[in-house]
């Protein structure tokens, strides 16, 4: 059933039959029934639109070293966040809201607490076979208490590889999530794989110190030659300081010693593991960022469960929201299919889409005012006949329709399909910008048309495949097809 309590589509869509009655009477009338509805959509939201647009402000601010404060901050948002989700939650299965809301809640605690920490946590990352046991081992016996007695307590987790010849994709192992500080070791320069899984770490907000181990491997010429090839490929990502040569494990070299009596003896000696620039960096980092490398691990760990609660919020929300939009998409198909007058079409979609949009932003507790909704329905508008939306969808239909020549002759089958086609299109794509403004709402309010167009087009490009098209076709041939009934003739508009 139809919710008739929605004044914006009754009103509209009524007005859209109105005007073809009185087309019935004189054609000039659709015309101008057109063009006041139209008219009025436009003078009604133009001088909001312009106010809206003149009130933007450029951003030119700039980065500030992170504290404790704005990390508070994001707890704090959180906190909020979580109180967004318990009514959408309960409202699907109170018992399993209750224990889930426990969960997101111990975690939020768990941060919180972690702002007070005074250990540093590190881990030792890199491909295979580039020394990152042995580097564990020597920090833990050998550095690792010195640095503690001193400076902070210390710890390092050995992990496995971040990848593998067989499994190339990046793998994080369970520890480094709670790390404060990663070495990523290789064994020489950067191999693509190495330098792509990196960048992933650094873009994850991970702090990073690269190491190049191994150094016995090359001529004592050749080694300030790769550390430099290592500093100049990631110069942009990581400070020089940040990337260090070090020598876990050099290999025995050979060692000739005179003896008195004119012979030669020769043995092996193992060389001592060098780690001072990378301990001497530690150092330095332990005594005078310890603070910031922590408050940049809760940062980043409170990003991470502030996605998995707007995931979940998300989810419930487009669980809400689809049958809406399929409600709608065949509406419009109705509307479309029962209305002879094609260009009488768009008074009906205007309404349709404009109380589209403010349902679909009250569940995403978007408000717009009647007025804001009717300029984004002819801003959606607009933007589809500038992509060629509207043109792309008519031919597509027509060509499926081509296919039942018993269907393709109804009159308003076509215009039926595109109507329902268009206001799917319409209903994903506010869908999307509603979870993307959800996430990072904007400080002005502002409908982000270009960021709108964005998810126009991506929706477009994902339900535009020939198989889809055939299902809507299908769908539409069932439902609107005229189909004998007891008492005449029964459209098939469904809810």
């Amino acid at each position: 059933m139809v919710n008739l309590r929605r004044p914006i589509l009754v009103g509209g869509v009524g007005l859209s039959f109105g005007a073809w009655l009185l087309q019935s009477m004189h054609p000039a009338i659709s015309d101008l029934g057109g063009t006041a509805v139209w008219g009025a959509i436009a003078l009604g939201s133009g001088v909001w639109w312009l106010k809206q647009q003149t009130g933007k402000k450029l951003d030119v601010s700039t980065p500030v070293p992170l504290d404790r404060s704005q990390v508070e901050a994001v707890l704090a948002s959180i906190d909020t966040q979580i109180n967004q989700l318990a009514p959408e939650l309960e409202r699907v299965d109170a018992e399993a809201a209750a224990a889930s809301l426990t969960h997101l809640r111990d975690r939020l605690t768990h941060l919180q607490a972690e702002l007070d920490r005074h250990d540093l946590r590190m881990a030792i990352v890199g491909g295979t076979s580039v020394g990152k046991t042995t580097l564990s081992q020597l920090l833990n016996l050998h550095w690792a208490l010195q640095l503690s007695a001193a400076l902070s307590s210390v710890s390092v987790s050995d992990t496995a590889s971040l990848f593998t010849e067989a499994d190339p994709a990046l793998s994080l192992p369970a520890s480094v999530p709670d790390t404060d500080l990663v070495l990523f070791v290789t064994a020489g320069d950067l191999t693509q794989q190495e330098y792509e899984a990196l960048q992933q770490l650094i873009t994850q907000g991970y702090r990073v110190l690269l190491l190049f181990n191994k150094q016995d491997q090359y001529l004592p010429s050749e080694r300030p030659t790769v550390l430099h090839q290592l500093r100049e490929r990631i110069k942009a990502e990581l400070p020089i300081e940040d990337v260090l040569a070090i020598a876990t494990n050099p290999a025995a070299v050979k060692v000739r010693q005179h003896q008195p009596d004119g012979t030669v003896a020769e043995r092996l000696e193992q060389p001592t593991p060098d780690l001072t620039p990378l301990t001497d960096r530690l150092g330095q980092l332990i005594a005078h960022h310890r603070q910031q490398l922590i408050l940049a691990t809760v940062m980043r760990q409170a990003g991470d469960l502030k996605q998995s609660i707007q995931a979940e919020l998300n989810r419930i929300r487009r669980d809400r929201a689809m049958p809406l939009v399929e409600q709608y998409q065949w509406i419009a198909a109705t509307a479309a299919f029962a209305n002879p007058v094609p260009s009488l079409d768009l008074l009906a979609t205007a309404a349709i889409n404009t109380q589209l949009i403010v349902d679909l932003g009250a569940i995403y507790h978007q408000s717009f005012s009647v007025e804001q909704a009717k300029t984004v329905a002819v801003t959606l508008a607009s933007q589809m006949l500038k992509l060629g939306l509207v043109e792309m969808t008519t031919q597509a239909g027509t060509h499926f329709l081509k296919s039942n020549a018993l269907t393709y002759v109804a009159g308003g089958l076509l215009q039926g399909v595109s109507a329902a086609y268009l206001t799917r299109l319409a209903g994903l794509s506010l869908v999307e910008y509603f979870e993307e403004q959800s996430a990072t709402p904007t400080t002005d309010g502002l409908f982000q048309v270009d960021r709108f167009t964005q998810k126009l087009k991506a929706v477009f490009q994902d339900n535009q495949r020939t198989v889809f098209m055939k299902t809507l076709v299908k769908q539409a041939i069932d439902r609107l097809t005229p189909e004998p009934s007891h008492t005449g003739v029964e459209i098939k508009a469904g809810a």
